[in-house]
């Protein structure tokens, strides 16, 4: 018999279904994105670093630093501008996974269960997950641009310290006003485009990787529907993800990171088409995986939290696994 606590989770589980795995989703994506942050820190340093348009101005290269590996990044970071500063911009990026985990994961099982269909034995077909995939991944995306725009944009503030530029924000509150006093309400979505092609590849290698292996190893194998099988069938998301993410991923960073001018126009790129000619033609074609270690050493102990927490939650709150 069921407690008086149980039976009003699993009620208010039955009754808003949409809002309750939109909330699990959101709480999950925080822990791991806080676990994890400091290697997303690292990524987006090391996707700045040796940027063929800024190098083009003088005075620029002339301030830049010295490229730099992953380690030597991370600990630079610590050393120059102190242990805290490794998750400087956590809070936009917590809020933009309330907003972007929240609504992918509830976009992905709705166009799975309601729209696309799954098969007669009970297996989702990889074509149906990978539009699932891409679509939810998009969705998310645009919704949640703005906060991602704000994140990696304070992520570089302590980089332009050293550099002697002057600092462009004081806080979440400050860095979302400024923007909009700047560009307007459509500055928040600057970079967009490719913020939400890197969503959908991204969701395209988690979601779409994570629910095929799962359903494959539940359906011909004798593993069951437990920690070990979230374990493996994440450890396959990240690397998937991280794969097909990193070049979109590189091209979002310095489109969002770029100046400005007083109608919000980039001064670097025209588009994100020309950003990947630039940055193919300036560095080669291998400068789109600039960060691709500390994204794939990222996206694997991410995923890794995020599922097994999403999936342990799921199971206390009384939701059916994923």
């Amino acid at each position: 018999m069921l407690s008086r606590t149980e039976e009003t989770r699993a009620s208010f589980a039955e009754r808003w279904p949409r809002t309750t795995k939109s909330t699990l989703s959101a709480c999950a994506a925080s822990v791991a994105e806080l676990v994890t942050f400091p290697l997303d820190l690292t990524k987006t340093r090391l996707q700045i670093q040796g940027e063929a348009a800024v190098h083009n101005d003088e005075a620029a290269r002339r301030r830049a630093a010295p490229y730099r590996g992953m380690l030597r990044t991370a600990a630079g970071i610590v050393r120059e501008e102190g242990v805290r500063k490794l998750w400087q911009g956590a809070t936009p990026a917590v809020y933009r996974h309330i907003v972007y985990s929240g609504v992918r994961m509830v976009a992905y099982e709705h166009l799975r269960d309601s729209v696309l269909g799954r098969a007669a034995d009970g297996s989702f077909p990889l074509w149906k997950a990978v539009v699932g995939g891409m679509m939810a991944g998009a969705i998310g995306q645009f919704f949640a641009s703005p906060t991602d725009l704000v994140k990696v944009q304070m992520q570089m503030e302590g980089k332009r310290k050293l550099e002697g530029k002057p600092l462009r924000f004081h806080g979440v509150h400050h860095a979302f006003v400024k923007i909009v006093s700047d560009g307007g309400v459509r500055g928040l979505w600057a970079g967009w485009v490719p913020n939400v092609q890197r969503a959908a590849l991204v969701n395209m290698g988690d979601l779409t990787t994570y629910d095929s292996v799962k359903h494959f190893l539940l359906l011909h194998t004798s593993l069951q529907d437990n920690s070990v099988t979230h374990s493996i069938a994440s450890g396959c998301s990240g690397l998937v993800a991280a794969v097909l993410g990193t070049p979109a991923d590189v091209i979002k960073t310095r489109i969002m990171n770029q100046p400005r001018d007083e109608h919000g126009r980039g001064l670097l790129y025209k588009s994100s088409a020309d950003c990947l000619f630039q940055a193919i033609q300036g560095e080669g074609f291998l400068s789109l995986y600039k960060g691709f270690v500390p994204t794939w050493m990222r996206m694997a102990p991410w995923s890794l939290v995020f599922w097994l927490t999403y999936e342990q939650i799921r199971r206390i709150t009384g939701v059916t696994s994923f």
